[in-house]
């Protein structure tokens, strides 16, 4: 339940430009979906509860390992060979005890992903493999849900932001799993972390337009270089997922 001064939390955030009161109420009243919570994932679910998102679904298998450690800053190592995903929630609820969280111990599937997409208003991918990465997009994108794909490697990050039937999604870019892509590969946490907040401010924009979102643009970040540019990007009019969509 919500406590009586819910706004009183928000009063810094409701002073931002153009945001005030009628956003923070959009974001109350929104679902997320995020998948997973690990390097990514992790700093964008708590950015969101810090925001005020007033519900978010946590998808995420398998227990905490010690190589989790460096990036996964919902988890602890007291938590180590125990469930990331309830971990992950019990951190979250901790730290915003209005928050409303579910937690569930599978990464996103043909099985669960159109049932979960259904219950939310965004769905945001962090996922390593780019099998879950293009499943969410393309339920997102079929069933009218903002998406927001953010994924790093080593010292560069990307962000893209998709309107469903009005921008560019993910499967315009990436037809198929690339061959060469690896489920192993170079983290450091701020990198991620970094991808994380930009994603989370994109989603932020997404849900109540109190900014214009980078949709049809690749936010690529190189953080060796602190260089960030945003790359156009057109839907493609093949695309599997969103060519029959309204343009």
């Amino acid at each position: 339940m919500d406590s009586p001064d819910y706004h009183d939390y928000y009063t810094w955030q409701s002073d931002v430009p153009d945001f005030g009161r009628a956003a923070q109420e959009k974001l109350r009243n929104s679902t997320a979906l995020i998948s997973r919570v690990g390097g990514l994932g992790g700093p964008l679910a708590l950015s969101l509860a810090a925001a005020g998102v007033g519900r978010i679904i946590l998808a995420h298998a398998g227990p905490l390992r010690p190589d989790d450690l460096n990036r996964q800053i919902l988890i602890t190592h007291a938590g180590l060979g125990e469930p990331r995903h309830t971990q992950a929630a019990k951190t979250l609820q901790r730290f915003n005890p209005n928050l409303e969280i579910e937690s569930i111990g599978e990464n996103i599937s043909e099985q669960n992903v159109a049932a979960l997409v259904a219950r939310t208003d965004i769905v945001f991918s962090c996922a390593p493999l780019f099998e879950e990465r293009l499943l969410m997009n393309r339920e997102a994108v079929a069933q009218g849900k903002f998406f927001v794909d953010g994924a790093m490697h080593c010292l560069e990050g990307h962000v893209l932001a998709v309107r469903p039937g009005q921008s560019t999604c993910l499967a315009c870019l990436v037809e198929a799993p690339p061959e060469y892509w690896k489920r192993r590969f170079p983290v450091i946490g701020a990198v991620s972390a970094l991808v994380a907040q930009i994603a989370a401010l994109e989603g932020i924009k997404l849900l109540t337009d109190f900014a214009p979102a980078a949709t049809d643009q690749l936010i690529h970040i190189d953080t060796r270089t602190l260089r960030l540019r945003k790359l156009p990007v057109r839907r493609h009019p093949s695309c599997p997922h969103c060519a029959t969509l309204n343009r």
